[in-house]
């Protein structure tokens, strides 16, 4: 069951007031969920029942996005206010510390807080920021498309669309390698959720300048890709390999951008091994993350790649 939690946010504004949607369960140490750009909560059902054995699950819609309210007028969507924010919601919700898994834009905000000492571990499946900038304009162009089919399409035939497979893959096939098995409410769903994402324009905005090129070191990493990624492109994941060369970088053989859906019990795998991972002996406080022009970034079968 969606809950709602309150939290006070630094910014650059002085401090401000943020309310974010989130669902809990499972019990076990803390897993913080985190999905991409103009997606919800609901994009981690697939693997959430999975996760849960092990540990207490938390999902968040993030700021702007899915049911949580959007950032204060004048308060950016960038690293540099998303990361402390999600940082003060792990307060509100007495949670110290948890074990974290992005995906997308998600993903790249899991290395952040990595970065900033905030997590116990990193999952980030096909996280963004380390693409070349054509890569970066074509993966904003798919997005801005997605985003104009789904505010262009009325309700009826959106559901109309979301009842046939091919339906589904005209609304979804940018982002899973199997559209077909998604469950038509869900399409509908976050086919919305597209359409409403308040933080989708502001967030799109400042990611313009991201690359991720700072090291994680000090606790597991993982980064995992999908071998049909159609909108980040597997060979992103070389470049986050050598950005972040401790981490284990992995093949989601069959899985597209969102590879929770295409192949659930790999992905919850690849996420439990990082979790079970280890932790190093000292695991300091990390400053936060720069992207390339600064610190304004907005907003990513288990063989080794």
């Amino acid at each position: 069951m969606t809950a709602t939690v309150s939290f006070t946010i630094d910014s650059p504004l002085g401090p401000r007031a943020a309310t974010v949607a989130y669902e809990r369960k499972g019990a076990g140490e803390p897993l913080l969920l985190l999905h991409g750009i103009g997606h919800h909560l609901q994009a981690w059902e697939p693997v959430t029942g999975i996760l849960a054995a092990e540990h207490e699950v938390i999902a968040v819609d993030l700021p702007g996005f899915g049911a949580s309210e959007p950032l204060p007028d004048g308060v950016p969507y960038d690293l540099a206010t998303v990361v402390p924010a999600l940082a003060a919601l792990c307060t509100a919700l007495g949670v110290e510390r948890p074990h974290v898994a992005g995906n997308s834009l998600g993903g790249l905000l899991a290395l952040a807080m990595g970065r900033a000492g905030l997590v116990r571990s990193v999952t980030a499946l096909s996280p963004a920021g380390f693409w070349s900038e054509p890569e970066r304009r074509y993966a904003f162009a798919a997005l801005l498309a997605m985003r104009a089919g789904s505010k262009a399409l009325p309700l009826p035939a959106i559901e109309r669309l979301a009842r046939s497979a091919a339906g589904r893959t005209a609304l979804t096939g940018t982002i899973y390698a199997r559209p077909g098995r998604r469950a038509p409410g869900a399409v509908v769903a976050e086919t919305l959720a597209l359409r409403g994402a308040t933080g989708f324009r502001q967030t799109l905005a400042a990611g313009g300048s991201v690359r991720f090129t700072e090291d994680v070191p000090g606790l597991p990493v993982t980064i995992a890709w999908g071998s049909r990624d159609r909108l980040l492109l597997p060979r992103q994941g070389l470049r986050a390999k050598q950005t972040v060369p401790d981490a284990r970088l992995v093949r989601l053989p069959g899985c597209g951008h969102v590879p929770m859906n295409d192949d659930p019990a790999l992905v919850a795998r690849v996420i439990l091994d990082t979790a079970r991972t280890p932790q190093p002996r000292t695991a300091e406080a990390r400053p936060n993350p720069t992207a390339e022009a600064g610190a304004d970034a907005g907003v990513g079968s288990g063989a080794a790649r």
